[in-house]
């Protein structure tokens, strides 16, 4: 009886190959350094500022990766996908520079800066048998995503792009990691944002080839702890419209394919309150002096949780940090300074 392990969905050549892809287009982001920071964590930190990507989060590298495969048939039939905000900036942007029809389904509370810039994208995408490329707006409390999206896809003959649970999705996002080995070299621990786990899936495949010494860890809001619980358990745990101000990781469950990655070469999973998340928050706009949105703040919020409560996995060892985005609500920015307790420094 064989006792080799599953041949996972998406794999480190995928990663590599999406690199190739993504050459010339996507901007390969900083890797920014603190001594502040390595202060208060207790060893060398390497911060892979994904805010510097454009549409502003690492979002363009799995959403061009996905509609940049398409056929030309595809693309003029139209692209469709669901999100609060980043994956929909990715992909509205990913068509309007591969000329592919695109419809974004959007809640409607979504970030109105978000919001703003994904419309801004779809003026240049394609119109299609629906129309003008454009946002659709739903209602979260009385409506689901997936099945307006699939809906509306089913009626014009559109593609779905999901925001993780996509190989194409969760290859591109896993060249963040990838650059940031390429650039830090070998680390001890590295610490990535969870929502679906595109990101954290990708950065895994990354980091199991280039630093397989690394232990990759992912974190999420407290309130929204479904990849945890599906981590603790082993299978997938859902979550219904957790309160966080981390709107990107409001997912109703970590995605299969990413899953199926996660389990295989993620290390721990972490959970982080509001407090804790906003305190990261405000210590990138004082000391770092870089623009960060809650959710690009939870894996640094995770390091210093660690530093503070499990200090041996961190002191004196390389530490990676992927800040995953920087899309702020601004007018809420003294709102979310205002949860946390007092400055870390």
């Amino acid at each position: 009886m064989s006792t080799a392990a599953p041949v996972l969905p998406v794999t480190f050549a995928d990663v590599a190959d999406a690199a190739t892809t993504l050459a010339g287009v996507a901007h390969r982001t900083p890797v920014l350094t603190s001594r502040t920071l390595d202060g208060l964590v207790g060893g060398r930190v390497f911060c892979k500022c994904e805010s510097f990507q454009r549409t502003g989060a690492f979002k363009f590298r799995g959403g061009y990766n996905s509609v940049s495969r398409l056929t030309g048939e595809q693309r003029r039939q139209g692209v469709l996908t669901y999100s609060s905000g980043n994956h929909a900036q990715a992909i509205a942007l990913a068509s309007a520079l591969t000329g592919a029809h695109a419809i974004i389904v959007m809640p409607s509370d979504a970030p109105r800066t978000k919001r703003s810039a994904t419309a801004a994208y779809l003026e240049c995408a394609a119109e299609g048998e629906s129309g003008p490329s454009r946002v659709v707006e739903y209602d979260r409390a009385t409506q689901v995503r997936e099945q307006v999206g699939g809906e509306l896809a089913e009626r014009f003959g559109m593609t779905i792009i999901p925001p993780y649970d996509h190989p194409h999705v969760v290859a591109g996002q896993g060249t963040a990691g990838l650059e940031l080995f390429e650039e830090a070299g070998q680390l001890d621990r590295l610490y990535v944002c969870v929502g679906g786990g595109g990101l954290l899936s990708g950065c895994s495949l990354a980091a199991a080839e280039l630093s397989p010494a690394c232990e990759v860890v992912g974190v999420e809001p407290a309130t929204a702890d479904d990849a945890k619980r599906s981590f603790e358990t082993g299978t997938i745990q859902r979550v219904h419209e957790p309160q966080t101000i981390a709107d990107g990781a409001r997912t109703p469950s970590i995605g299969e394919i990413p899953f199926a990655i996660i389990k295989r070469h993620v290390a721990d999973m972490l959970a982080v309150s509001d407090a804790e998340l906003a305190a990261a928050m405000r210590l990138c706009y004082e000391r770092l002096r870089i623009v960060i949105e809650p959710t690009g703040a939870l894996a640094l919020a995770g390091a210093i949780k660690d530093a503070r409560e499990r200090p041996d996995l961190v002191r004196d060892r390389r530490i990676g940090v992927v800040i995953s985005g920087g899309n702020v609500d601004l007018p809420r920015l003294g709102e979310f300074f205002a949860l946390a307790s007092e400055p870390l420094v």
